[in-house]
């Protein structure tokens, strides 16, 4: 049974200028070039895609009728809205570090623009529940696997990704119940993700290669190839999270079909409790 989503009023400190006042340095994770950048990407993507989802979403909100499924709505989108201005904060101080976050974000809002205008509203629904899908495999993967969380060292990063991860494990069944309410079928849902499949890992992929190619560590050959090799054992590219996330494809799925019921309730009180890690971001 998917849980109501609580938005939270939360703010995160990305620091000065030079980053010392929060160890935000730059290459963030763990010194690792290419991920370093392949987050910065991800982040500068999150804003434009968490306001698409809100309106994927809204478009359909008339047509839910169930009062449970109203209320994860209601609390999807207020975490949405606050994902999308922290990301924003956060893009901020990553170009003043040198990561091409504003040219992203543009790149994103043209891309999702481009949906809005060319398919039908069911269709970006089915985007969204798409999307969701990957950001709740990854989510999901930063919360159980220690080698995840180990990557992001002690930074405010690492507290606005843990932050995120969770809230997007908390709701990662609303977008895809919308759909189902909505009267969307298996054959759309299916071929939706197919497609998103190319196009979310190609703009990834394209994204980050253009931002490495500004950064003069990049010339580096040892540590190019050495972060690339990393990038093999790398948990987010594991096999698990493959058969994760193609998993999608199968007919009959649902999001719940991986039950995070004891996962978020761990990591509720290890983030938000009275001696959570984030309880002094909590306004």
């Amino acid at each position: 049974m998917p849980i109501l989503p609580k938005p939270r009023r939360i703010r995160f400190d990305y620091g000065d200028k030079t980053g010392l006042k929060t160890g935000v340095d730059r290459h963030y994770v763990q010194g690792d070039l290419v991920m370093s950048h392949i987050v910065a990407v991800l982040s500068a993507m999150f804003p434009e895609g968490e306001d698409f989802f809100v309106r994927s979403v809204r478009r359909f909100s008339d047509q839910v009728t169930d009062p449970e499924l109203k209320a994860q709505v209601a609390g999807f989108i207020g975490q949405e809205v606050t994902h999308g201005r922290e990301h924003r904060a956060l893009n901020d101080r990553l170009q003043e570090m040198g990561y091409p976050t504003r040219r992203v974000d543009r790149a994103a809002k043209r891309g999702l623009g481009l949906y809005e205008k060319k398919l039908p509203a069911l269709s970006c629904l089915a985007v969204t529940a798409a999307l969701e899908h990957y950001t709740a495999a990854l989510a999901e993967t930063l919360l159980t696997d220690e080698r995840a969380l180990a990557m992001l060292g002690d930074s405010e990063v690492r507290s606005v990704l843990l932050w995120h991860a969770f809230e997007e494990a908390e709701h990662k069944s609303v977008a895809f119940d919308v759909y189902r309410a909505a009267g969307g079928s298996e054959r759309r849902r299916i071929k939706t993700m197919r497609f998103m499949t190319f196009s979310f890992l190609f703009a990834v992929i394209m994204h980050t290669v253009l931002s490495m190619l500004a950064d003069r560590a990049t010339y580096n050959p040892k540590r190019l190839f050495r972060s690339i090799a990393a990038l093999r054992r790398s948990p987010f590219l594991s096999k698990e999270v493959v058969a994760r996330v193609k998993d999608y494809n199968r007919v009959g799925f649902h999001p719940e079909d991986n039950d995070n019921t004891e996962l978020l309730g761990r990591w509720s009180a290890e983030l938000f409790g009275e001696q959570g890690t984030l309880a002094a971001n909590m306004k």
